[in-house]
């Protein structure tokens, strides 16, 4: 068997919409929107330039239907520059873009093979002694374990498993393809290309099995650099990898804790030594950062109080750090010192009776009615997002909770 190499991707999700990303600058925003595109034309540059012998794509290349056929044309383009090197693609359909999910269509070019839908499929690189197996999914839902059905190995042959999978299960990710790591080793392949999961795993070494998670981060649920696996196989069939970071922009997050002795500027220092690392990381991208606050602090009250003032004052931090990280949200979990259940007055402490009620069923329910009244009016279909208002509700609560304490500080 000669040497060889390829590149293992999965998750593209072109055409994603980047729900929730609160940037307020529309040039920065614009940057993230178009950041998958770019991603992937950086990796197919790679691809040419490491003079790969094929590209795996392991599901998910759509976010879903096409609003129209520009993203298939870029696609289209993207796999042309691949053809035009001798570079052939081979691909599945994930649940985002299962066989029932798109309706518009752009013929690819000729070195684009796509798995079946219906069965698994084998494909012989002759030259190579390679076999690739796999099978794309017809509908969004797929509740089979589909690995079992997968075809035995070609003997002597270096044999690949490519799947868009959930595995036994990686929160926060939804079941799809459900199987084991048994069922995958019980096919005798050498190699498996998954998908579906966002970020980077080796979930095994015996045989190799890699999630290489999505090329670009789309919301601040996935931080950090994103991007694909490159995999040499040499003579004899010793296997090496390493990642390929091709994210065009990056989301992160920063958790503080604020002392009760700490004034505005020694939060505001924290905030930028905190940041400080993810600057040094960025080479040359553009970040979107998230910053939590939290501990006990006399300023609660001023900080809740006046979030606006201390947004533009964090963000004002983050960019004496790198002029390129841009507040994704600033999210407060601050207490006011510890105070008696009964004040001194003999009126009731606002903040002991709010604690009381955390995580109340109650409130949450309430709170998730209120939030789908309030979706269904939103323009431009925001409300049929997953977070129309842009954050989760144990999150919307605890701003709701910020918020009372540091008006009922003010009143007393």
């Amino acid at each position: 068997m000669p040497s060889f190499s390829f590149i293992h991707a999965a998750d593209l999700h072109l055409g994603s919409p980047f729900q929730g990303l609160a940037l307020k600058d529309a040039a920065v925003a614009s940057v993230f929107v178009e950041a998958s595109r770019k991603a992937f034309s950086t990796l197919v540059g790679l691809a040419i330039e490491k003079q790969v012998d094929f590209l795996l794509i392991a599901g998910d290349v759509y976010d879903g239907d096409w609003k129209d056929n520009k993203i298939g044309l870029f696609f289209n383009r993207e796999l042309a520059r691949l053809e035009r090197t001798g570079i052939p693609v081979y691909l599945l359909r994930g649940n985002h873009d299962a066989a029932s999910v798109i309706t518009k269509t752009i013929t690819l070019p000729a070195n684009v093979y796509e798995f079946p839908t219906n069965k698994p499929d084998s494909v012989k690189l002759e030259a190579l002694q390679v076999a690739l197996h796999g099978q794309g999914f017809a509908e969004r839902s797929a509740n089979d374990n589909l690995a079992l059905g997968y075809p035995a190995p070609v003997s002597g042959w270096f044999n690949i498993g490519v799947l868009h999978t959930s595995l036994t299960g990686r929160e926060p990710h939804a079941p799809y393809a459900p199987c084991s790591v048994n069922d995958l080793r019980s096919r005798g392949y050498d190699y498996w290309a998954l998908g579906h999961v966002h970020d980077y795993e080796v979930v095994a070494s015996d045989p190799l099995v890699i999630f290489p998670g999505n090329l670009q981060g789309r919301s601040i649920r996935e931080r950090g650099a994103k991007g694909a696996v490159l995999v040499t196989v040499e003579e004899g069939g010793r296997i090496s990898h390493e990642r390929l970071i091709v994210d065009e922009a990056r989301f992160g997050q920063v958790d503080i804790a604020v002392d009760p002795d700490d004034d505005q500027a020694a939060i505001l220092r924290r905030v930028e030594q905190a940041a400080q690392p993810l600057a040094d990381d960025m080479a040359g991208r553009m970040m979107a950062l998230r910053v939590r606050l939290s501990g006990t602090t006399p300023l609660q009250g001023v900080i809740a109080a006046n979030r606006q003032q201390w947004r533009d004052e964090v963000e004002a931090a983050c960019h004496r750090v790198h002029e390129d990280i841009w507040l994704e949200k600033l999210e407060l979990r601050l207490e006011p010192p510890a105070a008696s259940a009964v004040k001194a007055n003999g009126t009731l402490d606002l903040g002991q009776l709010l604690a009381e009620h955390v995580g109340d069923a109650n409130i949450v329910a309430e709170a998730n009615r209120l939030v789908g009244e309030i979706a269904t009016r939103l323009p431009a279909g925001l409300g049929t997002s997953q977070l129309p208002l842009d954050d989760t509700i144990e999150m919307l609560i605890e701003e709701a909770r910020q918020l009372l304490l540091a008006r009922g500080q003010g009143a007393g």
